[in-house]
Order: C-alpha cells, then sequence, then structure tokens
C-alpha cells in the first residue's frame, strides 16, 4: 500500500477525531479530554511500534540531539495543535473547527517552500489556496456570506 492510501486513512481517522471529540467533549473540559486522548495515543502508539518491532535496535542514543530537538518540537507543536483543536470543537460547530484545522495545508505548503526549500509549483498553490477558500466557506455564517455576496453585488451596479 502506498502513502496516498496511509493518507487518505489518516483523513477518515482525522473525521472520526472530530466526531467522536465532539460527543465526548459535551461534558468534559478540553484540556482534560485532550490530555485523556495523548494517554490513549500513545498506548496505541508505543503497542503498534512495540508489534512491528520498532524497538529490536533502539538506543536513547541511535537517535541523534538534533532528532530530538525536532521530534521534541514536533512532539509540543503537535501537543498545543490538540489542545487549541478541542477546545475550539467544545466551543463551536464541528464541521467549521475541522475545516479551520485543515488550513494547516495551507500553512504547510506555505514554510514546506520556505524553509523546507521544496520546489513552489503554481497547481499546489492553487489547490492550497482552493483549501483556505473551502475552510473560509465552510466556517462563516449564513449572515456573513450574505453581506460578502451583497457587497460584492454593489461592485458591479
Amino acid at each position: 500500500m502506498n502513502w496516498f492510501w496511509y493518507a487518505l486513512l489518516s483523513a477518515i481517522c482525522a473525521a472520526l477525531v472530530a466526531i467522536f471529540g465532539k460527543i465526548g467533549l459535551s461534558k468534559l473540559d478540553s484540556t482534560l479530554a485532550t490530555a485523556l486522548r495523548a494517554v490513549v495515543m500513545a498506548g496505541i502508539t508505543l503497542l503498534a511500534a512495540i508489534l512491528l518491532g520498532k524497538f529490536r535496535n533502539f538506543t536513547w542514543h541511535s537517535v541523534s540531539d538534533r532528532e530530538w530537538l525536532w521530534i521534541v518540537l514536533a512532539g509540543a507543536a503537535g501537543a498545543l495543535s490538540w489542545i487549541f483543536y478541542f477546545y475550539a470543537l467544545k466551543h463551536g460547530p464541528a464541521p467549521a473547527v475541522a475545516a479551520i484545522d485543515r488550513l494547516s495545508l495551507l500553512f504547510v505548503f506555505i514554510l514546506a517552500v520556505l524553509v523546507l526549500k521544496d520546489p513552489f509549483t503554481w497547481r499546489a498553490a492553487i489547490g492550497a489556496t482552493l483549501v483556505g477558500l473551502g475552510a473560509f466557506m465552510m466556517s462563516v455564517s449564513g449572515e456573513v456570506w450574505q453581506r460578502l455576496l451583497s457587497g460584492f453585488a454593489n461592485l458591479f451596479k
């Protein structure tokens, strides 16, 4: 199975996170829910790594200081992302929260070009822009849309 199918499975699981999380947050503090979720995730991830034999030749020193730094930073960014996500999910509509969260695709595109020196392509730029527009469309209220559309229509009067 190639990377595409894993990415698709990731997207399906991410959708389930939004639905299950929204239901689970009905009477629970969002930060506590995030901490409990992190424990579950750590357990499942450790079990998968053990079952797949990923610890066979592992030692703490087999990971370089540079790799540790980036892993720790990624972990911190991920933890903050989920704290913010679950707070937004508790207080906002799940489709809008999930749509805004997917703006990460736009941010990844920009940062990958600037920091990782990934190649810029117009196809990717247009795709990332459309994701941004889609997130905007899914997250603003009908009243805001009416004002935007009427303002746009007034430009042509």
